[in-house]
C-alpha cells in the first residue's frame, strides 16, 4: 500500500470511489457526485491550504483522505476537520488507519492541534443507508464525540443527525506557532 499526495489527475479515480457514496448512502450529504473536472478542482484547492491524500494498490487508488478548514475565521486555523473515502472493498482492510494517520502526521507539520469529524447516525438499526461503522472507526482512532447536531440533514426522505468527534493532535500552546499552509510545507511529506 502506498500513501501519497492526490493530484487532479487522480481526479476520475477518487471520483469513482466517492459518487456510490453520494448516490446510495447518506455517509455524505451531497445529491449529486460530482464529476471528475469537478473533483480535479476541489483537489487543487484543498491542496493550497490543507492535505489530500491517497492509498494506492498496485497502481489503483483504493482510498483517500483530506482535511478542510473546520470554519473559514482565522482564529479556527489551529483546528481542521478530516474527510476518509474507501472502495467499498477495501472497508475493515486498515486502508482508512493508513490514511488517516499519514493525515494526522501532515497536519501536525502544519500545527494543527485539533481534527474534527463531521460523522452521519443511523437513524435505526440496520438503516439501508448509513452504519454506525464511522463512528467506530474515528472511537479507534482515538477520536471521542464532541457534540451532536440533531436531525439536521435530509436525505432519501429521511432527516438524518450527525455527531462531531474530536482529536487532539498536539497540546495547544499558550502561543502556538504559524499555522503552515500544505502548499508551502517542505517535501518530503511523513507519509
Amino acid at each position: 500500500m502506498n500513501i501519497r499526495e492526490a493530484t487532479a489527475a487522480d481526479a476520475a479515480q477518487l471520483q469513482r470511489i466517492y459518487a456510490p457514496y453520494v448516490e446510495h448512502t447518506a455517509i455524505t450529504f451531497e445529491y449529486d457526485a460530482p464529476d471528475a473536472e469537478a473533483f480535479a478542482r476541489r483537489i487543487e484547492q484543498t491542496r493550497q491550504t490543507y492535505p489530500y491524500l491517497v492509498a494506492e494498490q498496485d497502481g489503483v487508488i483504493v482510498g483517500y483522505a483530506y482535511a478542510a478548514p473546520l470554519k473559514t475565521r482565522e482564529a479556527y486555523r489551529y483546528a481542521a476537520e478530516a474527510s476518509v473515502y474507501l472502495d467499498a472493498a477495501q472497508t475493515g482492510r486498515g486502508v482508512g488507519t493508513l490514511l488517516y494517520e499519514a493525515l494526522e502526521r501532515v497536519l501536525v507539520r502544519q500545527n494543527v492541534c485539533l481534527l474534527y469529524a463531521c460523522i452521519t447516525e443511523p437513524r435505526f438499526e440496520n438503516d439501508p443507508y448509513v452504519t454506525d461503522g464511522s463512528i467506530r472507526f474515528h472511537t479507534a482512532m482515538g477520536y471521542a464525540a464532541v457534540g451532536r447536531f440533531p436531525r439536521c440533514g435530509y436525505k432519501f426522505g429521511a432527516w438524518y443527525s450527525v455527531v462531531w468527534m474530536a482529536k487532539e493532535l498536539m497540546p495547544r500552546p499558550e502561543t502556538p506557532p504559524p499555522f503552515v499552509p500544505f502548499a508551502a510545507l517542505i517535501r518530503p511529506l511523513p507519509l
